[in-house]
């Protein structure tokens, strides 16, 4: 180790390294000493760990997003592909849900479960096989590919959470815990993200320099594959709708007495009177009536069984056509679907942004959201306060909501009620309040309130999507449940193309205003989100109040929701 002997001062430096040059000032002179060298590995330890916790704060703030990045980084996916494959499992999830319904309704929940099974066992294994392959430049797959399996993901779900709350709508949806039974799978729904992503990243890896590195996307494709083709297949089994012929039952005696039907001429009750050989007979044809008792009496046993199977399902197609068309003519439900519209159609362009919305808070120089503020704790955030609220307005709905028996039963005239609307209509004053936020420009002042405003979008949205479905089975019944609902819920998507392109637009339009004249167009300010959530806001007091226009309908006719 060399040692440079000092001058008539003393020892003037001590050199560890031959190859080490000697830090000196700006204007040359050599600075003297270890205090020089400390300083500059100190300067290199300090930069080595923020360069390390920079990396750690990337990770934080696009684990939520991990499927993407692996799929731009591995695929080489444009922007474009991208949205491409995510909107196709967007339109395919919502597009198919009143055909879907349909054929709960008209059939039954178990062939569509095992189909769900399938077409997610199918495009889960389509997908993983696409990543693997990698690029279509290195001889891998197209994108297109990637759209079709994704195609296969949307309908999947969305056969298989029809399925289920059909199901549930029909066994559990005539008594009185009926808020309960359809909150529940609609909040397992909400979940299933984010308990799987979370066996993703801490299960299906991949192993780097610094431990857990991203998700490893073949592996948890196909993880997902068998998962969900497992579970198609037990409900395959286990969906079953009790006692359906009773339903049908109850169903005739309904639409004699409904506020909503009185004036149709299809429910008459000598078209469908119940003879005691057969359904569909009419009381004021005798002779038709004795010719079918002569009939059935040359007829054996399995033939009159057959007979009664097909007539009982000629019965059903008709009861249910008819129910499904004074659905559609019932100017109330068009109210209800215009209101889920106004409410699903930003929640959803909020979730789908809320990534690009917090980078908007923190213009540079700062280094990004910190981790208590990150895009992945804000969806945490949104998944527990919109389970939350799934929960508590069926459970909370189910023990103060009104029902016929209050308003004869003067016994139970003094017990404390509150309808599903209110709720309904609080709920979105929540979910505009989170909105208004966005809007005043006073997250952007203030970024650390940001998780307060996931919070009441989540709970918000999290009611919205719970109570509809709970009114639909209470206003019209739950023997045509899947189809009734199907049609409501096909608008979500609708709604988020809407506002996913009013969000596109005003962000683009501020970043080509600004100063930063990069080409990434990144945007920071109020002024890339403000204008689109004042829209929102005003959309979500329309919805309060075509929601309010339908109570008021059902009110004058004694429906108690």
């Amino acid at each position: 180790m060399p040692f440079r002997s000092s001058s008539a001062n003393g020892i003037d430096k001590r050199d560890f390294d031959d190859n080490r040059h000697p830090s000196s000032t700006v204007d040359g002179s050599d600075t003297g000493g270890l205090l020089a060298d400390d300083e500059s590995l100190l300067s290199d330890v300090v930069e080595g760990i923020i360069e390390r916790d920079r990396r750690r704060m990337r990770r934080q703030v696009t684990k939520y997003l991990s499927f993407v990045s692996a799929i731009l980084s591995s695929l080489h996916y444009t922007q474009v592909q991208v949205n491409a494959v995510s909107t196709a499992a967007e339109l395919a999830t919502y597009l198919p849900v009143p055909l879907i319904g349909y054929l709960c309704d008209r059939f039954s929940p178990r062939p569509l479960s095992i189909f769900a099974g399938i077409i997610f066992g199918l495009g889960y294994v389509l997908a993983a096989l696409t990543y693997h392959h990698g690029s279509a430049k290195d001889g891998g797959f197209p994108p297109a590919v990637m759209v079709v399996s994704f195609v296969g993901v949307g309908l999947g779900t969305s056969s298989m959470y029809l399925s289920a709350v059909t199901t549930c709508a029909k066994n559990f949806g005539r008594g009185k815990h009926k808020g309960l039974a359809l909150a529940m799978p609609t909040a397992a729904f909400g979940l299933s993200g984010m308990w799987q992503s979370q066996i993703g990243s801490h299960l299906l890896y991949k192993r780097s320099g610094e431990g857990k590195g991203e998700v490893d996307v073949y592996r948890f494709f196909i993880f997902l594959a068998i998962l969900l083709f497992v579970v198609g297949v037990i409900g395959a089994f286990a969906l079953n709708v009790v006692d359906e012929e009773e339903i049908i039952d109850e169903a005739v005696s309904e639409m004699e007495r409904s506020g909503l039907l009185e004036d149709s001429p299809f429910f008459q009750r000598s078209v469908l009177h119940d003879s005691s050989n057969g359904y569909g007979t009419i009381d004021s044809s005798a002779t038709i009536s004795n010719s079918a008792e002569a009939d059935d009496a040359d007829l054996d046993s399995s033939t009159r069984k057959s007979r009664r199977r097909s007539e009982d399902a000629r019965r059903k197609t008709w009861i249910l056509n008819n129910e499904t068309r004074n659905f559609l003519f019932d100017h109330t439900m068009w109210f209800l679907a215009a209101g889920f519209f106004a409410v699903t159609g930003p929640g959803e362009a909020f979730i789908n942004n809320l990534g690009t919305i917090i980078n908007t808070l923190y213009p540079p120089p700062l280094a990004g959201p910190p981790s208590s503020n990150s895009p992945a704790t804000n969806v945490s955030i949104m998944a527990l306060t919109s389970t939350l609220a799934r929960l508590l307005t069926g459970t909370l709905s189910d023990l103060l909501a009104p029902t016929p028996s209050v308003t004869h039963d003067q016994s139970s005239a003094k017990r404390f009620t509150c309808s599903r609307l209110t709720f309904l209509l609080g709920s979105t004053v929540l979910f505009s309040l989170g909105q208004l936020l966005l809007a005043s420009g006073l997250i952007q002042t203030h970024p650390s309130v940001f998780p307060l405003v996931s919070a009441l979008i989540g709970l918000g949205y999290g009611a919205v999507f719970s109570l509809p479905p709970i009114i639909v089975s209470v206003v019209w019944g739950v023997h045509n449940f899947g189809t009734n609902w199907g049609i409501v819920a096909v608008v979500p998507a609708a709604g988020a193309a809407l506002w996913g392109a009013i969000y596109a637009a005003v962000y683009d339009g501020a970043a080509g205003n600004g100063v930063d004249d990069r080409p990434e167009r990144l945007c920071y300010g109020a002024g890339c989100y403000a204008p689109t959530f004042w829209g929102m806001v005003a959309f979500s007091w329309i919805a309060v109040a075509l929601w309010a226009v339908a109570w008021r309908g059902w009110r004058k006719k004694g429906i108690a929701v």
